[in-house]
């Protein structure tokens, strides 16, 4: 019996603590958390992600380049779509019927109990309008986010452009973004694109039946503020990117300014450019078609992909190098005929200068004269193949060190590294048994030496310095501490004593600023500028017109490259561009002064881009995949490149004035 009676109390004893257990639970479930209630009620309770405001992107002088202006997603989550008047909804967005029905079936492939985007980039007034219906569309809510405007319409290849994420992107970075998020796809917006986002926040909010929201979940203690993308101070000076864009109008070429002592980038012109604000909103796509199928090719950031022989504005390099190695002094003097033997080879000079130096012979851009420097330099240590092969390698990598033949850094995408020969490079051109005669025309810049126009600015900003550079940079500071990365602000030197750049800084002068000068078009009233033309063979048509140089010389504050492709002798176009850029930043005036007598008015208004042969227009996009610059699926819808022809200038070009030693 007793036996009976202990049993009796176990059972009873495990019946209250499964009540307890039972009674704590519902306790948990009612008080202690809400997990249960959000689940059971999640057709009522949505969250929605908070877009955050992009960074600003600010000019040096703190003017606006890249700001934003709101726009709206209508979201649908296919799931909680009951029967409603499709056609209604469809009159509201400007949709068709199709559309409607592709969207939305697009959509429940991707997630029947997700939302995904329906229509994005509602105007503000369709916004309006839906806002006043959406009772009546169960399943579709509406998000707001910002996309950008760029008031003044400038600096397109440098700003760059926002697109919608493919799956790369979000696996790049760790699922931050979902289907329909955009993302910087290049230039500034590309490379500083983890700074300018900011941060998504989230809202949970609580609808009724009748699909109208009531308000935040719980006082949005389950809520999260977005933060804005920090502000982005560019190094650009807005008034001469401008003015640098209205310069090349019309022309195919590019313009690099930088500030020599800090490595800023001033000015980033890349022509043919166009809007920014055209691959902003619902017209991206056939806008980026019409772009893309442009034969002069926009798409391509010519100061850092443009490939150009840097003709004589290598000279100042060369003769830097001559120098140091103690082949000449600036009093050596070689002969000048009009012409240069190399074995059984003529190579032909412009002019015939006699007895020649090195000032003068910079100012004169004397082929004769770096021809033979570069022969005594290459044959200093002897005239056989081998040691002249073993010479040319010592000079080939004193050149990389002013920045060619490999990338600079720049805190942009994309940036080129061309080719300069190697001695072994030499050798399977030519075989064992080659020399100075064989190479020569890497003497004046030709020949197997290619650079962007961003390496001849710094090449400027180096001999502006006296030996040295800051790595090329395009922003000046981010958020309210402005900071940059350090590596811009670090000093690379070329190891060429300063005492050699001054002969050759003489010559530039002179090539400036005295009457036998071949860059006398770029001369400024009261300013010392100190440059360099080039005239760049271009097996397509008409050469290419070149200038590097620097202003003042003395505490020189902007270094500039100029290339016109097609623009003939460097004092027909780049001359003149890079005297006006330089003056409007030096003084921020413009005198009106003639050039060529020309005015600032007519070298705008001068159309040199080549003719073209016919081609027939792309018609359609064949798929969203992304590049960095041309999508690889557009390859088969977009005309081939056409082929350039030799065509004089048209009636508005400016024909360079009859001087013979312009070069």
């Amino acid at each position: 019996m007793e036996q009976l009676f202990n049993r009796k109390y176990t059972i009873q004893g495990l019946f209250i603590v499964l009540a307890l257990i039972l009674l704590g639970n519902l306790f948990y479930i009612q008080v202690g958390t809400d997990k249960y209630f959000t689940s059971a009620n999640n057709n009522a309770l949505r969250r929605f992600y908070v877009y955050p405001a992009r960074g600003v992107i600010m000019d040096r002088n703190n003017k606006v380049l890249a700001q934003n202006q709101p726009t709206y997603d209508l979201l649908v989550t296919p799931n909680e779509v009951k029967d409603f008047d499709t056609l209604s909804l469809c009159n509201v967005i400007g949709i068709s019927m199709e559309d409607f029905r592709k969207k939305f079936h697009k959509a429940v492939v991707q997630s029947r109990y997700q939302a995904s985007i329906f229509q994005k980039l509602l105007s503000v007034e369709t916004y309006a309008s839906l806002q006043e219906k959406i009772y009546n569309y169960p399943g579709f809510y509406v998000q707001q986010r910002t996309i950008r405007y760029y008031p003044d319409s400038i600096a397109a290849q440098f700003l760059g452009y926002l697109r919608e994420v493919n799956p790369k992107d979000i696996e790049r970075y760790g699922g931050y973004y979902r289907s329909g998020d955009y993302i910087g796809k290049s230039g500034i917006e590309r490379e500083y694109e983890p700074v300018l986002r900011g941060t998504k926040g989230v809202k949970n909010i609580l609808y009724n039946a009748k699909n109208i929201p009531q308000g935040s979940y719980a006082n949005g203690k389950l809520d999260s503020m977005a933060v804005s993308g920090d502000q982005l101070i560019s190094t650009i000076d807005s008034r001469i990117q401008k003015l640098g864009e209205q310069l090349l109008a019309n022309k195919v070429g590019s313009v690099v300014a930088i500030e020599p002592s800090t490595g800023e980038v001033l000015a980033f012109v890349s022509s043919p450019g166009y809007d920014p604000n055209k691959l902003v909103g619902g017209n991206f796509s056939p806008n980026y078609l019409e772009l893309y199928a442009n034969p002069y090719r926009p798409f391509i950031i010519r100061p850092l992909q443009g490939k150009y022989s840097p003709g004589s504005a290598f000279k100042p390099l060369d003769a830097l190098i001559a120098l140091s190695q103690g082949v000449v002094d600036i009093n050596t003097t070689f002969n000048c005929p009009g012409y240069y033997w190399a074995g059984d080879r003529k190579f032909k000079c412009e002019h015939v200068d006699g007895n020649i130096s090195l000032k003068r012979g910079i100012a004169r851009s004397c082929n004769t004269y770096f021809y033979s420097i570069f022969a005594k330099l290459m044959t200093k240590n002897g005239s056989s193949s081998a040691s002249q092969q073993a010479t040319y390698e010592k000079w080939q990598n004193m050149v990389r060190k002013f920045g060619i033949g490999d990338t600079l850094g720049i805190d942009l995408p994309a940036e080129k590294a061309y080719k300069l020969f190697r001695r072994e490079d030499y050798t399977k051109m030519h075989g064992k048994y080659w020399g100075n005669t064989t190479i020569l025309s890497v003497a004046i810049g030709q020949g197997e030496i290619t650079t962007t126009p961003l390496q001849m600015a710094n090449i400027m900003a180096i001999i502006a310095n006296r030996g040295y550079y800051i790595k090329p940079h395009v922003v000046k500071g981010i958020g309210s501490d402005r900071h940059i990365d350090p590596k811009y602000k670090e000093k690379h030197y070329v190891d060429i004593d300063a005492r050699y750049f001054d002969p050759v800084i003489d010559g530039m002068q002179d090539a400036v600023n005295s009457s036998w000068g071949t860059a006398t078009e770029s001369r400024l009233q009261n300013i010392i500028m100190c440059g360099k033309t080039g005239t760049v063979q271009n097996n397509r048509g008409k050469n290419h017109s070149v200038f590097i140089g620097f202003a003042p010389r003395d505490n020189p504050k902007i270094a500039i490259a100029v290339i016109v492709e097609n623009g003939g002798y460097g004092g027909a176009y780049a001359a003149p561009i890079a005297s006006y850029i330089t003056e409007k930043y030096l003084t921020d005036t413009l005198t009106g002064r003639r050039i060529n007598g020309s005015t600032i008015d007519m070298y705008k208004a001068t159309n040199l881009l080549p003719e073209l042969k016919a081609a027939k227009p792309a018609t359609k996009i064949i798929n969203k995949t992304d590049s960095l610059h041309q999508a690889d699926s557009l390859k088969k819808a977009a005309p081939k490149q056409a082929i350039l022809h030799n065509s004089p200038f048209n009636k508005t070009a400016i024909k360079p004035k009859n001087n013979a030693a312009t070069k």
